[in-house]
Order: C-alpha cells, then sequence, then structure tokens
C-alpha cells in the first residue's frame, strides 16, 4: 500500500511539472509578441526615418519626415498592439469568420457576402483623393512591415490568439481598412432590424398601440401610415416570429445596442476663458480590447491627436492645433427593406416599375472549419442585395412567391468616406471641416466642431431622397416594384441639419431628434435619445459660462432624468400607504424600497442600492405591461423604454390598456401592474443579494462586461482576458452604462462611452482623454488594461501634443530608418 503510494504521488509531482512546463512554456511563446517598444527596425522602402514615442500611457506619438510614413507609422503602431483585432475586423468585413469559427458563424458571413463589402470597397479606392489613396497605401505598408518583422524574429505570431486558430496573416491592403470603415457603418445601423420589428408588431397589435411600444421622439407628429397588412394582404394569417438570438461576432448589432454617444460645444461667449470648449464621448459595444486606440500623429503642417480605430489611417475623433471634433450617431435613416415580388413563371425573375427583370446573380464559395464548403448563391435587384428569409426574421414578414432587399447608403462603389474621415482630420477651421464632411456617405454621423473662433454641428452623411409618396416612408418594408418607394439618390449635403454658432453659444447632441422637417427630409424617425438631453440642456444652462472641469463634471453626471420623471408616475398610488406591515414579510420589503426610492435624487451611484431597485423595477414593469400583448416580440425590449411607460401612465391616447393582464378576467389597473412589478423585482434582488435591501449595490449588478470577443468565452483564459469593474450610470444617463437587459446579468454594463475627451482651446495641452480598456490588445500586457481604473473613476490623461511632454516618462521609442541609413 506504501508503495502504490509513493508511485501515486511520484506520479501526481511528475505530471504537476508537467503542467508547470506546459504553462511557462505556453506563457513564454505567448509573451514573445509583446512588442518591445525601444527597438529599432531597418525598414525597406521607407521614405526617411519614423520616430515613435510611447509616452507613460503607451500612447504613440508618430514623427515622421514626411506626412506619407505619418499614415506608415500609424499602421506599424496598430500592427504592434492590435493585430489581432484588426485580422477580425478584417475577416468580418470579408464574410470569412466561419473559415476559424465553423457553422456557428456562417449566417453572418452569408450575410456580409450578401453586402459585398470587398467587391464595393476595392472598387471605390479609385474615386478616393489622391492623398488618401497615398494614406491607404502607406498605412497598409506599415501594417505589413510589422508582419515582416514578425515572420523574421519570430515575435509569437504576433498575438495570442494566433496559437489557437489559424496562423496565416494575409497582406493588409487599402481595400481592407475601406472595408472596415464599411463595417463600421453596418454597426451602427440599427434601421433594418427597426423596419423588420415595427412591420412584425403592425401584423401582432392594434395600429394605434404601435405608437406606444416604438414611440416617436416627442415633437412633431407623424400622419397615418398604411400598416403592413394592407401593403402586403397575402401574408399568412397564421404567422410564428423567431426568438431575439444574437452571436456576439455580428456586427449588426441588437436594437438599443447599435450607435449612440454624446458630444457638446461652447463657444467663447460661454466659456470661462472665453476660449471654445468641446466634450465628445461615443458610445460602443464594451469589448476587451475596446474599439478605440489613442494616437498622435505628426504633420509638416502640424500634429493631430485623438482616437484611432486599428484598420482605419486615420485620427476619427480628437485635435489638432486649431481644430476639435466630436461624434454622435446621427440616427439618419440610411437603409430601406423591400419586398420583391418573384415572377411566378421564373423565379430568376422579379418585378420592377417596368416589368419583370432578372436578378444580377453570381456563386461564391464559403469554406467552413470542420465541415466542406458550402456555395451561396447571390444575387441583386435594382434596389440591392437579396437577403434570406432566414436573416433577422425576414421571412416572418416575407409573402409567399416574395423575397426582400435592401438598399443602404454604404452600398455605392462611389463611397468617399475614407476621404472624408483624411480630410476632416487634416483640417484648420470649421469651414475646412465643413467642406471635408461634403464627401461623407456612411455611417452618417452629427459632427461637433470647434475652432479658436466658433463652434459648429453639423450632420454628415447621405440621406435618401425618398418620394413623398412613398407607401411605408422607410419606417416598414415596402413594394420594390412601386417606383414611388424607390430611392432617387440622394439629397443635396447642404440640406443637412446644420448650426454654428447659434445665440445661445452651445451645440450639443446626445442622439436626440435633430430636426422638425417633415418627410421625406426628416433625417429620421427612430431617434437614440429622449432623456440624456434634457439632463444636458439642464446642466449645460444652468451656469452662465463653462470650464474645462464642468464639461468633465456633465460627461460624467449619473443623474436619471428617467428616474425622476417617472417614479412620480408609476408609485404615485403606492407611495407610504398603509400601516407598516411585518418585518420579512413581502409587504415591509415594498415599504423599505419605496421610502427609499421616495429619497432618491435620481443619482445611478454604483454605491447605493436605490439604482437597482429602479433599474429592476422597470424592467419587470415593461416585461408585466407588454409580454401578454407582444408574445415572443417582448424579446426586443429587453429594456425599459421611458417614453413607453409614460405614455402608459399618463394614459396617453388610451395607452393605459397595456397595463390590463389579457389572460385574467378581471381588468388590473395601473397601480395593481406597479406593484405586481415591484414585488418580482424585490423577490429577484433577494434571491441574488440577500433580504437586507439597504445592502445592495447597483455596481454588484452593473458590472462592465468588458470581454475579449473570442476568448472571452473560454472559462480559464476568460480570467486572464475579461475586464469586470463597478460602474455609475444607466440606460438613460449621460455617463450612458446600457444594460444588457438579458441573461443572468441583466444589469450588467454592455454600452457605454469607450472613449471620453474634453478639448480646452484656452489651453489645448491641458485637454484630456480616456479609453476604456488600455492601448494594448496583448491580454498579458501590463497596457492592455492600465487605463481601465482611472476610466471607472472618471479620471482623464493629458490629451497633449508637446513632444517633450510625450518623451518625458515614455515607455519606449521606437525608431525606424530606411534600410542602409
Amino acid at each position: 500500500m506504501v508503495e502504490v503510494f509513493r508511485w501515486l504521488l511520484r506520479g501526481f509531482v511528475g505530471l504537476s511539472v508537467l503542467a508547470l512546463a506546459m504553462l511557462l512554456l505556453a506563457y513564454y511563446f505567448a509573451t514573445q509578441s509583446i512588442p518591445d517598444y525601444d527597438a529599432t527596425y531597418e525598414i525597406e522602402g521607407l521614405g526617411g526615418p519614423i520616430e515613435i514615442v510611447r509616452d507613460t500611457n503607451n500612447v504613440p506619438h508618430i514623427f515622421p519626415t514626411s506626412a506619407t510614413d505619418a499614415y506608415f507609422g500609424l499602421g506599424f503602431t496598430h500592427a504592434q498592439d492590435r493585430l489581432w483585432q484588426m485580422t477580425m475586423l478584417r475577416r468580418t468585413a470579408q464574410g470569412r469568420l466561419s473559415e476559424i469559427f465553423g457553422e456557428s458563424t456562417l449566417k453572418i458571413d452569408d450575410f456580409i457576402r450578401r453586402l459585398d463589402l470587398v467587391e464595393l470597397s476595392h472598387a471605390s479606392f479609385q474615386y478616393q483623393t489622391e492623398e488618401t489613396k497615398q494614406a491607404l497605401k502607406s498605412y497598409s505598408d506599415g501594417v505589413n512591415s510589422w508582419l515582416r518583422i514578425v515572420q523574421k524574429d519570430a515575435l509569437g505570431r504576433g498575438a495570442p490568439e494566433f496559437f489557437l486558430f489559424p496562423p496565416q496573416i494575409e497582406p493588409w491592403t487599402p481595400t481592407d481598412s475601406l472595408s472596415i470603415l464599411r463595417l463600421m457603418a453596418l454597426q451602427l445601423s440599427s434601421s433594418l432590424k427597426n423596419e423588420v420589428l415595427r412591420a412584425q408588431l403592425s401584423l401582432t397589435i392594434p395600429a394605434e398601440r404601435l405608437q406606444d411600444i416604438l414611440p416617436d421622439a416627442p415633437g412633431q407628429a407623424i400622419t397615418a401610415l398604411k400598416d403592413f397588412a394592407t401593403l402586403f394582404p397575402t401574408l399568412p394569417k397564421q404567422r410564428q416570429f423567431a426568438q431575439v438570438q444574437q452571436h456576439p461576432l455580428d456586427p449588426l448589432k441588437p436594437l438599443g445596442l447599435a450607435g449612440a454617444s454624446n458630444a457638446w460645444a461652447a463657444n467663447g461667449s460661454r466659456s470661462a476663458s472665453g476660449a471654445p470648449l468641446l466634450a465628445t464621448d461615443p458610445h460602443l459595444g464594451l469589448t476587451a480590447p475596446g474599439i478605440w486606440m489613442l494616437a498622435r500623429m505628426e504633420f509638416p503642417d502640424g500634429g493631430v491627436i485623438g482616437a484611432t480605430i486599428p484598420g482605419i489611417p486615420a485620427v476619427l475623433l480628437g485635435r489638432s492645433d486649431a481644430l476639435g471634433w466630436g461624434l454622435t450617431s446621427s440616427y439618419l435613416d440610411d437603409l430601406d427593406v423591400y419586398i420583391e415580388q418573384l415572377n411566378p413563371d421564373d423565379p430568376t425573375q422579379y418585378r420592377t416599375p417596368d416589368g419583370f427583370k432578372s436578378f444580377r446573380s453570381k456563386s461564391v464559395v464559403i469554406r467552413v472549419k470542420d465541415a466542406p464548403p458550402q456555395t451561396h448563391l447571390l444575387r441583386w435587384t435594382d434596389n440591392g442585395p437579396v437577403i434570406p428569409g432566414a436573416q433577422y426574421d425576414l421571412g416572418s414578414i416575407t409573402p409567399p412567391g416574395h423575397v426582400t432587399s435592401i438598399a443602404w447608403t454604404a452600398l455605392d462603389e462611389n463611397d468617399q468616406s475614407m476621404t472624408a474621415a483624411i480630410n476632416l482630420m487634416r483640417s484648420k477651421t470649421i469651414s475646412a471641416a465643413r467642406a471635408a464632411l461634403v464627401f461623407s456617405k456612411a455611417p452618417s454621423q452629427n459632427v461637433t466642431l470647434a475652432d479658436r473662433q466658433g463652434v459648429m454641428l453639423q450632420v454628415a452623411g447621405k440621406n435618401p431622397k425618398r418620394n413623398p409618396a412613398h407607401a411605408s416612408q422607410g419606417r416598414i418594408p415596402s413594394q420594390g416594384w412601386v417606383a414611388e418607394n424607390r430611392w432617387d439618390g440622394y439629397f443635396d449635403f447642404e440640406t443637412n441639419p446644420f448650426v454654428r454658432d447659434p445665440a445661445s453659444g452651445i451645440v450639443a447632441n446626445t442622439n436626440n431628434k435633430t430636426t422638425d422637417k417633415p418627410f421625406p427630409h426628416h433625417i429620421g424617425f427612430d431617434w437614440g435619445d429622449t432623456q440624456r438631453i434634457n439632463r444636458l440642456t439642464r446642466l449645460l444652462n444652468d451656469r452662465e459660462v463653462h470650464t474645462r472641469d464642468s464639461f468633465i463634471e456633465a460627461q460624467l453626471d449619473p443623474v436619471s432624468i428617467a428616474a425622476r420623471t417617472l417614479l412620480p408616475l408609476i408609485a404615485k398610488e403606492l407611495w407610504f400607504t398603509g400601516d407598516p406591515a411585518p418585518a420579512g414579510t413581502p409587504a415591509r420589503q415594498r415599504q423599505i424600497a419605496l421610502e427609499m426610492l421616495a429619497n432618491w435624487n435620481g443619482e445611478m451611484s454604483h454605491h447605493i442600492p436605490e439604482p437597482l431597485i429602479y433599474a429592476a423595477w422597470l424592467r419587470n414593469l415593461q416585461r408585466k405591461l407588454a409580454e401578454d400583448e407582444l408574445g415572443p416580440l417582448i424579446g426586443h425590449f429587453p429594456r425599459a423604454d421611458p417614453v413607453f411607460i409614460e405614455r402608459v401612465f399618463r394614459n396617453v391616447k388610451g395607452a393605459a390598456v397595456w397595463c390590463d393582464i389579457r389572460q385574467s378576467t378581471r381588468v388590473e389597473a395601473c397601480e395593481d401592474v406597479a406593484r405586481i412589478a415591484l414585488d418580482q423585482a424585490i423577490l429577484e434582488l433577494t434571491e441574488k443579494y440577500g433580504p437586507r435591501i439597504d445592502s445592495w449595490r447597483w455596481g454588484q449588478a452593473h458590472q462592465s462586461q468588458q470581454d475579449h470577443e473570442v476568448l472571452g468565452k473560454i472559462p480559464l483564459l476568460a480570467w486572464f482576458t475579461n475586464i469586470r469593474q463597478d460602474t455609475s450610470g444607466g440606460d438613460h444617463t449621460l455617463q450612458r452604462a446600457r444594460t444588457s437587459g438579458t441573461g443572468d446579468t441583466p444589469y450588467a454594463n454592455v454600452h457605454a462611452a469607450g472613449f471620453r475627451a474634453v478639448i480646452d482651446f484656452s489651453d489645448l495641452d491641458s485637454s484630456v482623454y480616456i479609453i476604456a480598456t488600455g492601448q494594448s490588445g496583448h491580454f498579458l500586457s501590463r497596457h492592455y488594461d492600465d487605463m481601465s481604473g482611472l476610466w471607472r473613476r472618471g479620471e482623464y490623461i493629458l490629451m497633449s501634443l508637446d513632444p517633450e511632454l510625450a518623451r518625458g516618462g515614455a515607455v519606449g521609442i521606437t525608431t525606424l530608418t530606411p534600410t542602409g541609413q
């Protein structure tokens, strides 16, 4: 027995030593791809020496000898720090995810291939200006130079992920960068899913109730439209809608999780220093690494510093020594879904205003890991690509003998949006910046501008020219063969809304409605915000003049104007009612929660329980109000909509009918549903956080989920790659921290400001910025998450163009020299 034990012990020790050796070996190989920022490299074909100074926060400051080499240096640094992220963005845009992830991503690849982003991007290169063409080529050269160094010096395949997935990396091309910009347009667009959902709802609930659950932004009323069933009377009477499912790598984001953002600027009349101020914080899905990487590029006429996206050769938000700019999603309706009628005698043809016409078509092969390659037939109509009914539940709204197609602004081969981005970065005045934005097509953005003389807000991007007689005004799918439903090009850039140096001295946007113009000059019907703008307006108007610090305070403001508005409505029949209930009973728990909410100021601080009670109450209330009417479509509404709840509890146009639970025999009042929802919320939170309500904390439930999109799903690696932190803010606060609304962590923060900046023209080098993770995409690098704590605490780093400040405390200086020098 003793001998057996000895051999078992020896075996255990041996296996442990072997396991440790394997872990150390894996660690060694993985760390080889962490760049040496103090290295010198000889680069063949380089125009002149480039110095890349990594400041104390690992932000690369690129000092070249020419403008062209500035783009080379940016490509080089992007590849050093974010190679895996760049290749993933490229694979997504190419529709080639299934080559490494198998059948789970086949639907994504099928959809992307039908958009034909790569071919369109390749064709669009010729439409760019000569400077942009050279920038794209030089950027690609920079990326490829790093790839050659990785191969030559055996630098761990460039990123640790390539040890788990195919290590082959194709050379970078200008088409790749152009494709990624179109991919970003797709990620920021929600029109396709909005149209499908609106059509499904119109088939499910009465027309007068559709305006409740999908409310328009308060403002000018919309005239009555035909409902979807009227447009397509051959739809089957029995319909089944698919359950809401979303692959984490799908670039078309769930409703409510597409682009969002805040940006505002004050001219000298509203600034304490007399010089303009600008704040910007775009909101996208949280990941690790984040989508943004900070960088500074030096040009012969001055430097530019701000946020970049790896794969794109431009500073997309930031400042120079003369101009500052920020972005918000414009919510311009840039996409229409069409129902195309097939020729009953020849399914290779579809109906047009002039009769039946053959589809334009081609076949593509999609390679799938661990499965045979698949051949997919792609088809196009005059309106755009045909999208199968299996995609995004389009089949549920497509009558027999029909298919669906889409028209989208990002599908034009003459797209010059990359030229717009580069020209904007190089502009020195607001007027020059506005001229640069003429080239922009997609994604449409509200661009907030400031120079030393003033401020401006300009809607950029192409606005489809729809016919005033359009059957659905682009709100739901329409007949593709009706001439009045088709686009007639685009409106001229001069018709896009803009405001420059208004009398108030301030321009601002939080994805709120930007124009009251009627259709077809309306920009859009669906807006990203109805709440944050009210809070921002109050904060900006509370002060006669502003400073950098007051802009920071507004950017980090965690107060929910929605909570302040809704709680008096939904709790008015519940406040302080009845005698104190016995301790520990549901009634007593409800009384405690209501008393806490009655004394709460709406601040969504991670330190206190009230935001958690409020968020859980509203989530349960929304579901309780709508679930019986919507059935499976309730999955599209995982978060509470303040406008919907306000309409119901104010009984706007009979909206209180939502309070009656259809399955019950009695008629429920809204206060009954509010009480039931609160009890459900308290029970839900008690089961998870215990019975002591005063010990609950919003931050416990509202942790940021900054996950690696691939490795974050692997249990052991997730511990290294995923970032978790308690965060303040909420769905409708200026410090936006959108909740997931689904799964085991419905209150987790999944969508927030991954980049924040405040630019002060009184002292530009005192401007500040921050990203949500760190500069490196390598999870073993100390720069992978070194800014995440600062970001969570609402701190910033200096956004300075001072070369000596960059060199002081630099973590490394990389020198690139032409071969032979």
